[in-house]
């Protein structure tokens, strides 16, 4: 299985170190947005940087690349549909990128909507999706449309009901308080919710999720369930036709929840 430790950055930031298969002192960096935390946990766990990979352009996910680059000279891999600092290898989806050094190989995902070049990683049980898939939630749309991002998010979906989702931010009790505004009665996001502030009191991550969860509990997962559409219907004032006006409506009442 893979190993993949979580490291704070900013407010709610996580920056993932992926252990290699069988050298687990050897790590890839996944949206490191801050060197200063990255190279500190290097340090403290004995760690040797191999590789950095980027999902999306925001400044909160490649701050620290340039510095990190310049410390320990390793490869960058980031989206080839955005511009990102030191890349040196461009993915898109439908290609592989190889780690030799960790032993790890993943699949790349064209995952758009939050940004338009969002990119995935996905291999050995894990999935690495940034700001586009949340636990509970879902990006915002900054660059893309609903229908590029519920496309991307149907993607995701039919992934193995066991792939762990590590995600770049520690949103989970608000966007469980929200799914809950869709779905009152939803027994598996209420007891998800009581596990997420248990974890957060203690200050331990909510992450990773799985997908099997995240099916059962994410409004963003679940416009074809009668009661998302309805709840959708009820916040729109009127009768929605298809999956993308559900998810539409969903994001966009996100939006102004507090």
């Amino acid at each position: 299985m893979l190993e993949a430790t979580p490291v704070k950055a900013f407010s709610d930031n996580y920056i993932w170190l992926i252990h290699g298969a069988r050298q687990r002192m050897r790590v890839a960096a996944v949206d490191p947005g801050d060197a200063k935390p990255v190279i500190a946990a290097l340090e403290r766990g004995h760690l040797q940087l191999s590789a950095i990979l980027v999902t999306h352009h925001h400044p909160d996910h490649v701050g620290g690349v340039p510095e990190l680059v310049a410390r320990f000279n390793v490869p960058v891999y980031g989206p080839a549909g955005e511009t990102i600092p030191e890349c040196t290898v461009s993915v898109a989806g439908g290609r592989q990128v190889h780690l030799d050094d960790l032993e790890l190989r993943f699949e790349v995902f064209d995952i758009p909507g939050h940004t338009r070049g969002h990119v995935a990683y996905c291999g050995h049980g894990a999935l690495f999706c940034g700001d586009t898939l949340f636990s509970a939630g879902c990006g915002r749309l900054f660059e893309g449309t609903p229908e590029q991002m519920q496309r991307s998010l149907r993607t995701l979906r039919e992934l193995p009901a066991e792939t762990r989702v590590y995600c770049g931010h520690e949103y989970t009790v608000n966007n469980l308080r929200f799914a809950l505004a869709v779905e009152p009665e939803n027994g598996a996001t209420r007891e998800y919710l009581e596990t997420a502030k248990d974890l957060r009191s203690k200050g331990r991550p909510t992450l990773p999720s799985n997908m099997a969860l995240e099916i059962a509990v994410n409004p963003f997962l679940r416009w074809d369930e009668p009661t998302v559409q309805k709840s959708a219907e009820r916040k729109a004032g009127r009768s929605l036709d298809n999956p993308v006006e559900v998810f539409a409506t969903i994001r966009q009442w996100k939006d102004g929840f507090s």
